[in-house]
């Protein structure tokens, strides 16, 4: 069982900055491909960005390609996702979620462990 807890999400100006963070208990973390997806009201839950096992491969929607960057760090068992020139289109609930190994493309129905969420809102 892996539980995991969302933070750093919160009002943002457009062009601006943030960092969500995901800590994750147990001690199996390293085992785990993690990602964040997001959800905007009446929409469908989309794919963001992955990393690896070991963090040294990652993979991001086009959406986020060249503005948002994943990393973790197994020591601490959390991982993070640097926004950058947010835009307003970013605005959502933001999910971390854990997987068993595998490919780096994630879709919803292959995770196995999701955090609650942690909202993020770009104003423009």
């Amino acid at each position: 069982q892996v539980q995991l807890v969302e933070s750093g999400g919160g009002l943002v100006q457009a062009g601006g900055s943030l960092r969500l963070s995901c800590a994750a208990s147990g001690r199996t973390f390293s085992m785990y491909v993690m990602g964040w997806f997001r959800q905007a009201p009446g929409k469908e839950r989309e794919f963001v960005a992955a990393i690896s096992r070991s963090g040294g491969d990652t993979y991001y929607a086009d959406s986020v390609k060249g503005r948002d960057t994943i990393s973790r760090d197994n020591a601490k068992n959390t991982v993070y996702l640097q926004m950058n020139s947010v835009k307003p289109e970013d605005t959502a609930v933001y999910y971390c979620a854990a997987r068993r190994p595998g490919l780096l493309v994630m879709v919803p129905s292959d995770v196995d462990y999701w955090g609650q969420g942690t909202q993020v809102t770009v104003s423009s």
